[in-house]
């Protein structure tokens, strides 16, 4: 199986998975396990934005998105 791995559109599906934590976090102030949780879920996400960074070229609309 040969199989593709288009950089750009992986770090678009990271950049949505670390919206989406960020968004569960705020509304889980009041549950301090499900904050718990979604700190490290973060802390994964950014290991996988890292991993992709390295990538990633630096000249790329996608590399300007990272933090």
């Amino acid at each position: 199986m040969d199989t593709k791995l288009n950089l750009e559109e992986l770090n678009e599906k990271i950049i949505a998975m670390k919206s989406a934590a960020i968004e569960l976090k705020k509304m889980a102030n009041s549950f301090p396990a499900m904050e718990r949780n979604l700190v490290r879920i973060l802390a994964s996400i950014k290991m996988l934005e890292l991993n992709v960074s390295d990538l990633l070229p630096q000249n790329s609309p996608a590399s300007s998105s990272r933090t």
